[in-house]
């Protein structure tokens, strides 16, 4: 697991955050910047499929050890270094887990 980087300004992280809300409202996911007072912003992505409302997590974004930027889990688990990346693996992430039913008439590899 990577240790956080330097610390960021709050600014900077507003500014990454909106990056992947941009991203997540392009594919129909809606987000809600968070910025608690004495806490780091992050943003609060929720799946936007009738009933999956509880599938939802908040994101942060902050600089690794080497400087570099990442989206990530709030429990300390990169998710991807771009706003593009993250999106897709935070949408795969947060869908509904499919059932034997919605598998059985599927090809296998749509399964």
């Amino acid at each position: 697991m990577n240790a956080p980087g330097p610390s960021a300004a709050p600014a900077d992280i507003i500014a990454r955050l909106d990056a992947l809300a941009t991203e997540l409202a392009a594919l129909g996911w809606p987000t809600r910047l968070h910025t608690p007072h004495g806490r780091l912003p992050r943003l609060h992505a929720r799946n936007p499929e009738p009933g999956a409302a509880a599938l939802s997590e908040y994101i942060i974004a902050r600089p690794d050890a080497d400087g570099s930027w990442r989206y990530w889990w709030p429990w300390n688990e990169p998710i991807a270094d771009t706003a593009v990346t993250a999106a897709a693996i935070i949408i795969r992430v947060l869908r509904p887990a499919r059932t034997l039913s919605d598998n059985a008439h599927a090809h296998p590899w749509q399964a």
